[in-house]
């Protein structure tokens, strides 16, 4: 298809959308921990997400990494002296770690004689030459090793299901691994291991039982010859913190009376967790004293924390933003943290909250829609990935746009969704995608019924598990969408799960129940391509080449099915993966996108 990127727009003409893609962005830094003064953190700054080192004694930063598809993965030696990157291949994700001196310096493969790999996790030692390293590879299954500089790496775990790397102990001495060799993809089980791979403590909430629970490493207390392990638990129905000794076997549960899920990190002293407390849509943090128990708030703006640190002084560092407000990170010591130059990005409109009742119970969805508008509105159902993961009351460029085109953007957090609960969560089994579009049809209903939507001008869209959900959406609901635009998207499941890493096919097993060879009826059931013949709506499909997750093969067969039919359809493929990394590239396509709603849309605004 054509480019209908346009000219060249001036800061001074520059619409307020594109304004917020290429306003600068930081993430939250990370810090080293025997050298909290050297920090690592992923800009926008040259128009690529790239990794950056930041020395805070001097203020001094440098870009760290320059590759044509961007760079997000990255982490600090405890030491400070080195910076570890995954280097993949124009966004396959299958690649090896390299280094490269914090001050700067040539890369070097970080761990010579390890082949490339899907990564699964990454722990680094405290000594400057000690790494523990997660490959996954579809016909080795998942392996860790060992590695320690100017020696061979050494396998100390293997297994066909998925597993991860969790943390390294503060001396070394021990490796706590997340697993799901019993075949749950969705519950992990814990082993902890001796360098050596002697095991030396198990824990595994999926045994006994029909309700399988799931477990997560938050790690290893930050003090020499400590052996508590932080771990996250479903035991109450939600995510909560608990604290492991792994050498006694002890298990300390800190039984929060907070409503939502709950994530932890350790203050660098081990006195203390930090905590943050996910409700609705919304974040909070809090100060808990391990000695007292005394649960302090942290005040933070309403909103979402995306991502919280607790820094040697007692302060805490955070990442914060609402719908309405641009993401910026702040301290609790009453400054921000990192200010990159350049324009700010444009405000939003905030979120307003929905409840609807659904066939699996409430549904939470929010929805923005252009100051002063009122109903019916040409509306975008934005649909998440995932699936388990949640729309929050965040800054989203993507859905402030369409609000700027006079679209009204609703938002579902369906069943299958995070942050509401285990039941909530685990309810996507079996009729996988029909389950979620239950619930959006439920949503839909009440947005044409309340009178904010117009029934003739809705569009169903997202990316990955949402573009997806977009073309199940489109051949089994023909008759509720006017447009599709779907990004990314599993198309054709079976040819999807044989193309994908490995990691996914064990996650399409845990859905599904098993293999396209074992139960063919459930993914004819939950695929796409088999309702592509129902498809009405004009559909716009944008997919990477190189992508892992949603691979472009199974993408082409639904394709060509709507070629073959004449169907109105448009197709942009790209040269990156999972996503685009490249501003210029994200905007190119969201202008793609508004420019083939405002064409097969009637009457929506240009």
């Amino acid at each position: 298809m054509t480019d209908s990127s346009g000219p060249a727009e001036t800061p001074e003409t520059m619409p307020d959308w594109e304004k917020r893609f290429r306003a600068p962005r930081v993430s939250l830094p990370d810090w080293a921990e025997d050298a909290p003064d050297r920090s690592l953190f992923v800009s926008n700054a040259t128009g690529t997400y790239e990794l950056y080192a930041w020395d805070r004694a001097t203020g001094a930063q440098r870009q760290v990494t320059d590759r044509p598809n961007g760079t997000t993965d990255g982490v600090l030696t405890p030491d400070g002296a080195w910076i570890w990157w995954f280097d993949d291949t124009d966004g396959d994700e299958f690649g090896v770690w390299r280094r490269q001196p914090f001050h700067g310096g040539p890369d070097e493969e970080a761990v010579p004689g390890l082949e490339p790999s899907y990564p699964a996790g990454l722990a680094l030692g405290r000594d400057g030459r000690t790494a523990v390293v997660g490959r996954s590879a579809d016909e080795e299954g998942t392996s860790i090793h060992l590695a320690r500089e100017g020696e061979d790496p050494v396998e100390i775990y293997r297994h066909q299901e998925s597993a991860g790397v969790g943390d390294l102990s503060h001396d070394g001495s021990l490796i706590a691994v997340e697993h799901t060799e019993h075949g749950d993809a969705m519950h992990s089980a814990l082993r902890v291991l001796r360098p050596d791979g002697a095991t030396v403590a198990e824990l595994d909430d999926t045994k006994g039982g029909t309700v399988e629970l799931g477990l997560e490493v938050l790690g290893f207390a930050p003090v020499e010859g400590d052996t508590r392990l932080l771990v996250g638990h479903q035991r109450r129905g939600r995510w909560e913190p608990m604290v492991w000794d792994v050498a006694t076997g002890e298990e300390t549960d800190l039984a929060l009376e907070l409503p939502g899920d709950v994530s932890a990190e350790w203050y660098p002293d081990g006195s203390a967790l930090l905590i943050a407390h996910s409700f609705e849509a919304r974040s909070e943090l809090f100060r808990l004293d391990l000695a007292t128990r005394a649960l302090a708030e942290i005040t933070t703006p309403p909103g979402t924390v995306s991502g919280a640190t607790a820094r040697p002084d007692g302060s805490v560092e955070y990442l914060w933003s609402s719908a309405a407000e641009p993401p910026v990170v702040r301290s609790t010591a009453g400054r921000v943290v990192l200010d990159p130059p350049g324009a700010k990005a444009p405000a939003s409109v905030p979120v307003e909250d929905v409840w609807v009742d659904g066939p699996g119970g409430r549904i939470h969805a929010l929805v923005q829609k252009p100051a002063g508008a009122s109903g019916p509105l040409p509306t975008v159902f934005d649909i998440h990935g995932g699936p388990t993961w949640h729309d929050s009351d965040s800054f989203a460029a993507g859905p402030a746009a369409w609000v700027d085109h006079g679209y009204a953007v609703v938002r579902v957090n369906y069943r299958g969704s995070t942050g509401y609960g285990r039941e909530w969560t685990d309810a996507l089994k079996h009729r996988v995608g029909l389950i979620e579009l239950e619930d959006i049809a439920a949503v839909r209903e009440w947005a044409v019924s309340s009178g904010l939507a117009d029934p003739r001008r809705l569009v169903l869209t997202g990316g990955s598990w949402g573009g997806y959900l977009t073309l199940l959406g489109l051949g089994t609901q023909p008759d509720a969408w006017a447009v599709g635009i779907a990004a990314v998207p599993v198309a054709d499941y079976v040819t999807a799960y044989h193309d994908e890493m490995e990691a996914l096919k064990a996650m399409d097993r845990t859905l599904l129940g098993g293999t396209p060879e074992e139960v063919p009826e459930r993914f004819e059931a939950s695929s796409p391509i088999s309702y592509v013949d129902r498809v009405t709506a004009p559909v716009y499909i944008s997919a990477g080449v190189n992508d892992p997750r949603c691979p472009i093969r199974q993408v082409d067969n639904y394709v060509k099915r709507l070629e073959d039919r004449g169907a109105v359809h448009e197709v942009y493929r790209y040269d990156a993966g999972h996503g685009s990394l490249v501003v210029d590239e994200r905007i190119k396509q969201l202008r793609l996108e508004l420019d083939f709603a405002a064409r097969h849309l009637p009457g929506a605004e240009d």
